[in-house]
């Protein structure tokens, strides 16, 4: 027979971590969001101009 030692102390040390590892990954998720922020993307040199005829369109009256 062999004995188990029970090492949790309860359940709600299990939302305690839960919450950490929550909080962990948002952080995470923000700094990401300020470090691409921070990267300066080269606007567009050239205009884009795109002719839509006419015929496309429908009057609703």
């Amino acid at each position: 027979m062999h004995f188990y030692k029970k090492t949790s102390i309860g359940k709600s040390n299990n939302y305690i971590k839960l919450f950490i590892k929550l909080i962990f990954v948002f952080l995470i998720f923000i700094a990401l969001l300020f470090m691409i922020d921070q990267i300066n993307f080269p606007a567009p040199n050239k205009k884009i101009e795109k002719l839509i005829p006419n015929e496309n369109f429908k009057v609703i009256k």
